[in-house]
């Protein structure tokens, strides 16, 4: 463990709980500052979450996209990483209590992101996983590599093709992005792999509630992405509202009308809601939310009445010193965890402290290889340069060196081949001896129909 040195022991101590893009970024400039540092996180790595469907759908590994926190913060001898779960906070003790005990801070920042927003459906969780961590990522590739896997094995015809049914939830970048790899991989990548279909027959549906996908994006792109999506045969599926979703599928309301769509397979990126400490930071502190539940925080990024606290990354609603509303994007994450530093180094100084300004580099969604849309400061553009910009951007976002090379290698490997990095079906297979007693009648049969295995019951739960 990292100790302080005795000029880092008199400096203020800095709190800095969630250890995604904001919350490392944030750990590096105080530590380069001089601050005493303790970065606390339910987790031991930083996660690229931008590139987590990509696990999902057997391009990347995690370890391609995830990395030691320990790792990255090395050379800051003031800065300590504990791995352990922060679950409350006195805001006026200054205390956050976390699983392995509590910790005062001079100052707190909260980073600690979002989670998936199933609008009161909570029970949807189990049959329709979300993409925002490791455990999501690899839980989804099991399940979608699963349904192949059974649909090469069963002779019903209707069986298989519920199984090769796949409904991703949700028009923004990520089911864009997802829904894309999908398609990808069923008319592309998979073509030879099985002898009792052709993976082409599988089908893949992208529901969106709005009027379109992309909302945010101009409607020139709009319409490229939808074209790009049904060149890798993905149906796209708008005002189309879910009503329900089980093991068999998902019900569907477009207007009047409700539609049964039977799927094995169900991808939720419909929405995200604060993190369970965001929610408590609030409660404690009085922190007014915003309708989708983020904290409310000043031009500085602090808490209104507590300069003490900030808040930075997915949970803060931040409207920055051009008068726009920050984006929960992993620049903008990237930017406050930069400036909240610098400007607490300003106060500390007697200098006034210059409200965040984010620098917009615009947004960019990829759909399949040489395929993607991108709004660059005006410069719309699609197709393959916008995938090449796309690489480029996101390789050169990663937090370390060796996951560039790793990432870069795999790219130019599955760009040239069209063969995938990771199809690996991961968790416990079926016991040997729960069959054998299953055939003899000692227990009841395994229950394999839905494409689950036992491995998925331990990721369920997982916020």
């Amino acid at each position: 463990m990292a100790t302080d040195s005795p000029q880092a022991s008199t400096s203020p101590h800095v709190v800095i709980v969630g250890g995604g893009f904001a919350g490392l970024h944030a750990a590096r400039r105080f530590g380069r500052a001089g601050y005493r540092v303790t970065l606390l996180d339910k987790r031991n790595f930083h996660l690229f979450q931008p590139l987590l469907y990509q696990v999902a759908t057997g391009s990347l590994t995690i370890g391609d996209i995830a990395y030691p926190q320990r790792s990255v913060l090395r050379k800051l001898g003031n800065v300590r990483t504990l791995n352990t779960t922060v679950f409350d906070v006195d805001p006026k003790a200054r205390v956050v209590y976390h699983e392995h005990g509590s910790m005062q801070y001079d100052l707190l920042v909260a980073a600690t992101g979002v989670k998936h927003n199933y609008f009161g459906n909570d029970h949807w969780r189990e049959h329709a996983p979300g993409l925002k961590t490791a455990e999501h990522a690899i839980q989804m590739r099991r399940r979608i590599f699963r349904a192949f896997e059974l649909a090469e094995l069963t002779d019903d015809a209707v069986a298989r093709r519920r199984l090769l049914n796949f409904v991703v939830v949700g028009g923004g970048p990520t089911g864009v992005e997802l829904a894309g790899a999908l398609g990808e991989l069923t008319r592309k990548t998979m073509v030879r792999d099985f002898r009792s279909f052709n993976s082409r027959d599988a089908r893949v549906v992208l529901l969106e509630g709005g009027p379109d996908i992309l909302p945010v994006y101009p409607e020139r792109l709009r319409d490229e992405a939808r074209r790009h999506l049904a060149a890798l045969g993905v149906e796209v599926q708008t005002s189309a509202m879910v009503e329900d979703v089980d093991a068999q599928g998902v019900r569907v309301r477009r207007g009047d009308a409700s539609e049964r769509m039977e799927a094995a397979t169900v991808l939720w990126a419909a929405g995200v809601r604060p993190s369970l400490f965001g929610e408590v930071l609030a409660e404690a502190t009085g922190a007014p939310r915003d309708r989708g539940g983020r904290i409310q925080v000043a031009p500085d990024c602090s808490l209104p009445g507590h300069p003490e606290i900030f808040v930075i990354g997915d949970l803060a609603m931040l409207t920055d010193a051009a008068g726009r509303d920050v984006p929960g994007l992993a620049p903008a994450a990237i930017q406050q965890g930069r400036y909240i530093a610098d400007a607490v180094r300003r106060r500390d100084a007697g200098k006034p402290m210059k409200p965040f300004r984010y620098r917009d580099w615009g947004t960019m969604a990829v759909i399949g290889v040489n395929r993607a849309v991108g709004n660059l400061r005006g410069l719309k553009t699609s197709g393959m340069l916008a995938w090449f910009l796309w690489a480029f951007v996101h390789i050169r976002a990663l937090i370390d060196g060796e996951q560039r090379l790793r990432v870069f290698v795999n790219w130019l490997w599955k760009y040239f081949t069209r063969q995938m990095g990771d199809r690996l079906i991961t968790g416990d297979p079926t016991h040997t001896q729960s069959l054998r007693d299953a055939r003899l009648g000692r227990v009841p049969p395994p229950d394999n129909g839905s494409g689950q295995d036992s491995g998925d019951k331990a990721g369920r739960n997982v916020a």
